[in-house]
Parts: C-alpha cells; structure tokens; sequence
C-alpha cells in the first residue's frame, strides 16, 4: 500500500498564531497539549508553481490521490479519534495512506470520493487517527440545477455565533499551507467554481466546531462532521449543539455542516 510519512515540529508559536486569527487568548507554549485538530497547521506539503492544479492545490495523481478528471475539490467531512494530546514543541510523525477511491454519477453529474487515513505519532505513541474524506466534481455549467440545501434544525441547547470575513479566511489558509483559490481569489471562486463569494474552509467550521465541544464537554475522545452546504466569507453562522449532535446554519436557516462529538469517558 502507498504511503506517505512526514514528519514536523509542533511549532506552539503557529498553534498561538491560530488562537490570534480566531481571536481566541494565545496561551500555547512548548510543552503544552494542542487543542483538537490543530494538527492541521503541520505537515506541509509545498509543491513548485509546476506541481500546483489550476485551483492552488498540488496536483492529482502519482501519489495518494488519483486524478479522476474532475477538476473540482471538496473537503467533504472527515472522522477522528483522539488517543493522546499532541504536545506544542514535540516532534511528530503523521503516516498517511489512501483508504478508497471510487467513482459514481450523482444529481449533479459525475463525482469522485477518495479517503484518506492520517495516523499521527509522537515519541512513538499514537495520538490522531483521521479519516479525511474528499470529493471531486465536474465545473458548474449555466444549465445546471442547483439543489436546495438542507434545512438545519433549531432546537439547539447551546449554541455560538461566528462571523467570517477574507482576511480571516487568507489567515488560516496560510496557516494551514491551503493553496485552494476558492478561499481567497474571489475572481475564481466566482467565476470559475460557480460561488456567490469566498468559500469558508469546511475545517475550518469543524476547527470551530471542535473547540466548542470541548469548552461545552470537556476533552474529546471522537469528533465526526459532513459538510452540506457551502458557507461564504460574508456571512455569520450558528455553532450549535444538542446532546453529542452539532450542527452549523447559515443565515438563511440552511444546514452547512453535521457533526458528531463523544466526549473522553471519566
């Protein structure tokens, strides 16, 4: 099976640099536990202009992902399983593999689905298992329907209010090495991928989502989320919660993201 293993320093001044851009107190120092997928601020893979697509990202085929002959990329949602705090400062070891890659025809024409599994390492013990599921499409077309989005529930318990704007959006793809375009070339997203605006990071929801949970439920032992419908740069969302469920709205009322969190048992 191919794999990819990298290797990283927990760099704590790019874990506080996270907190700042989401106007969270900077407290992480060497030695201390990384909150909840943070690890996404590590193991960059910079490519040359050459080795990028046309949207930013390194392009398909040749490693872990093939290239479908879709050109469009979706973080679709992803699974984790948190065995050990990573620690701010620490070398760590993230080994990488691709689970799946299938083809199917869906309402809106041909997708791809690849998933890949993260399992990421320090001093030899295994802290982060993730599943990342990513999901290819053909361009927009003029003739396209368009389907409604979902609905998303109301009667959260406990509930936040977030707001977006593309500064914040250019920050945490630098942070997080994402060259997409649709994130911050608004020309492209646009025109080229068919949105009304800048596309917020589906991570970053789930990141958002994340540090909710566990100020609400204390450390997580799992976390799952699917995203449903883009979200963009101008608008305020709802981070809510009910029992272990978790949902985003939108503005409108839309579902944008499903999330499942279970808690570390006492």
């Amino acid at each position: 099976m191919t794999q990819d293993i990298q290797t990283d320093v927990m760099d704590p001044a790019r874990a506080a640099a996270l907190q700042a851009a989401l106007g969270f107190e900077e407290r992480i120092g060497a030695g201390n536990p990384l909150p909840p997928f943070f690890h996404q601020l590590y193991f960059w893979t910079p490519q040359p202009p050459s080795g990028l697509g046309r949207d930013g990202h390194p392009k398909v085929g040749g490693g872990l992902i093939p290239d479908m002959g879709l050109p469009r990329r979706m973080w679709a949602g992803g699974r984790l399983q948190f065995h050990k705090p990573l620690v701010a400062g620490s070398m760590a070891q993230r080994r990488s593999v691709q689970e799946s890659a299938t083809s199917k025809t869906g309402r809106t024409g041909p997708l791809g689905f690849v998933t890949l599994r993260h399992e990421v390492s320090q001093d030899g013990h295994l802290c982060l298992t993730e599943w990342q599921d990513l999901v290819y499409r053909k361009d927009p077309s003029k003739t396209d329907i368009k389907p409604n989005p979902p609905v998303a529930r109301t009667d959260e318990t406990d509930k936040r209010e977030v707001a977006f704007d593309s500064t914040l959006l250019f920050r945490y793809s630098a942070l997080t090495f994402n060259g997409h375009r649709v994130h911050y070339d608004l020309d492209y997203a646009r025109d080229v991928e068919g949105y009304n605006g800048l596309v917020v990071h589906g991570p970053l929801l789930a990141q958002l989502l994340m540090l909710f949970a566990e100020d609400l439920m204390g450390p997580l032992a799992e976390f799952s989320f699917r995203a449903s419908s883009p979200l963009m740069h101008f608008e305020t969302a709802t981070l809510c919660r009910n029992g272990q469920v978790m949902w985003v709205r939108g503005p409108d009322g839309r579902q944008c993201m499903t999330a499942e969190a279970l808690p570390q048992s006492e």
